[in-house]
């Protein structure tokens, strides 16, 4: 099943672009596969934090200050 690919025009840093073609080069992948890969990560990593999140949405909330004095109180910190 071939995939239906898009075309868009992405600005990198010189310095980051110059990396991405060198890891291509070595590795034996396009410059595509690898951004689709780091964005499907990233993505990824998103999709998890959005469930973490969900999972936690009844936890009481704490203030930063509530939490520092409980890290004191208890000895962490």
């Amino acid at each position: 099943m071939a995939t239906a690919t898009k075309r868009a025009t992405v600005y990198l840093d010189p310095e980051l672009h110059k990396a991405l073609r060198l890891k291509a080069a070595e590795t034996s992948r396009s410059v595509s596969d690898l951004v689709n890969d780091a964005i499907r990560e990233a993505l990824a990593e998103d999709a998890e934090d959005i469930s973490a999140f969900e999972e936690r949405v009844r936890e009481p909330l704490i203030s930063y200050d509530q939490m520092v004095k409980r890290l004191k109180k208890d000895g962490r910190i």
